[in-house]
């Protein structure tokens, strides 16, 4: 099994080529190629390389398949007694990966 484990936007995710992830908004275009540099960890047969914090030479090739918006989320406020009520939706922007090719580094 190959795997790396890659911090995007400040989470991590665990990919394998082929996966499709999704992630907070990045600035690329759909259908282009974006290479990942902020890699945890690979690993690749029975080789694991761990970085601290991330292993030198390691890169993941992704896939922008695009954007979608995901679920909305209600954000209530609210002062008790004061007929202080506020209520706002919230849906934010991902941006989703296709995980092409791991290299581990040297």
């Amino acid at each position: 099994m190959n795997y790396a484990i890659v911090e995007i936007g400040g989470t991590q995710h665990r990919v394998a080529p082929g996966d499709t992830i999704k992630v907070q908004r990045l600035a690329a275009e759909a259908g282009g190629n974006i290479t990942l540099q902020k890699v945890l960890m690979v690993q690749s047969g029975e080789t694991m390389k761990v970085g601290a914090p991330y292993v030198a030479g390691a890169e993941v090739t992704a896939m922008v398949l695009g954007e979608k918006k995901a679920r909305k989320i209600l954000v209530f406020k609210k002062k008790r007694r004061k007929q202080y009520r506020r209520l706002n939706g919230h849906r934010q922007i991902l941006t989703s990966l296709q995980i092409q090719e791991i290299r581990s580094g040297s």
